[in-house]
């Protein structure tokens, strides 16, 4: 089991079950949400365990997407496609000694141009899915 929150603690969770590995996305949408690229992990969604939700905010995102975020502190969480069992979470809301590792980069095309990708793991021009590999 793997705990995470919020900055403020007004959303805490815990998560069981299989991790993904870590995708760095740099897409448009994840930039602006996290103010960087973002780091996030999914997992069956019935292995998302929220111990404290006063907190949670759902965004409509796209006409397929929901974000969750916290109202109170505005920390990024939740990742939320309709058509899939799992939800994405983000990297940096979870508690050290997760034992995961980013594994691959996706929408490179869309990354800023104020950065580069140093680091020699996969890229991918699209989203290449949230599966639990």
């Amino acid at each position: 089991m793997v705990k995470g929150s919020c900055l403020c603690g007004s959303v805490a969770f815990s998560l069981t079950g299989k991790m993904r590995d870590i995708i760095a996305c740099h897409c448009t949408q994840c930039r602006k949400q996290s103010g960087h690229f973002w780091a996030a992990t999914s997992v069956a969604e019935r292995d998302l365990n929220l111990e404290s939700k006063k907190g949670l905010t759902w965004f409509r995102a796209s006409d397929k997407i929901n974000r969750g975020f916290c109202e109170n502190c505005g920390s990024t969480l939740f990742y939320k496609p309709d058509a899939e069992a799992r939800i994405v979470v983000s990297a940096g809301c979870l508690e050290n000694g997760s034992g995961l590792n980013i594994s691959r980069h996706a929408f490179i095309a869309d990354k800023g141009d104020y950065y580069e990708i140093a680091d020699d793991l996969p890229t991918h021009d699209q989203f290449t899915g949230i599966e639990n590999e």
